[in-house]
C-alpha cells in the first residue's frame, strides 16, 4: 500500500467503485461517509492536516473493496 496515498485520491477511488459521500445523518465534524448502491458503507475520519491517508483507513477501504 502506497505511504503518501492522499484523501482527494481515495474519494476518486472510491468514485470508481460507485460510492458517495453521504452528508447528512450523524456524522459530523472530520468524519465521512460513503456509501454504495448497495448499501455499503464506508466511515472514517478525514485525515488533517496533510490529507494523507493512514495506513489502517488503507487497509480497511482495501477489505470493503474486496481488493
Amino acid at each position: 500500500m502506497p505511504s503518501d496515498f492522499h484523501y482527494d485520491e481515495m474519494v476518486k477511488l472510491l468514485g470508481y467503485f460507485n460510492f458517495k459521500e453521504i452528508k447528512k445523518g450523524k456524522i459530523s465534524g472530520s468524519r465521512v461517509k460513503f456509501m454504495n448502491q448497495e448499501g455499503v458503507p464506508i466511515i472514517l475520519h478525514k485525515p488533517h492536516p496533510s490529507g494523507i491517508m493512514k495506513h489502517y483507513q488503507m487497509k480497511q477501504i482495501k477489505e470493503v473493496l474486496g481488493l
